[in-house]
């Protein structure tokens, strides 16, 4: 039995980002005001990703290449870039997360 969560490829690889991953992010920062980029670094069970919050404390996260195409990302579009396991996360993420949750909706 396959599992619903399960990727196709070898157990243990871990999915790249690739071109869909850049483009929600694109998206996002453009329909966004006051975005802010935090760089979250590979794990044993994620790739590096970019978590984006926007100034109303909306956020998204997706994979990128390295730490390198995370910043050239963040130059492109003037986003200050943050390392999360440095500075953590900003309060109106937890927020905004909190408000939808009370509110029943699933989060980013």
């Amino acid at each position: 039995m396959r599992m619903p969560w399960a990727r196709k490829g070898r157990p243990g690889t871990l999915r790249g980002a690739d071109s869909t991953d850049r483009e929600h992010l694109v998206e996002f920062i453009r329909t966004r005001q006051g975005v802010e980029a935090f760089l979250e670094p590979r794990t044993t069970v994620t790739d590096t990703t970019l978590l984006l919050v926007a100034g109303d404390g909306e956020w998204t996260r997706r994979r990128v290449a390295d730490a390198e195409a995370a910043e050239t990302l963040a130059k492109k579009h003037n986003l200050p870039l943050y390392e999360a396991a440095r500075v953590g996360y900003p309060q109106r993420m937890r927020e905004w997360t909190a408000r939808r949750k009370a509110a029943g909706e699933a989060p980013s």
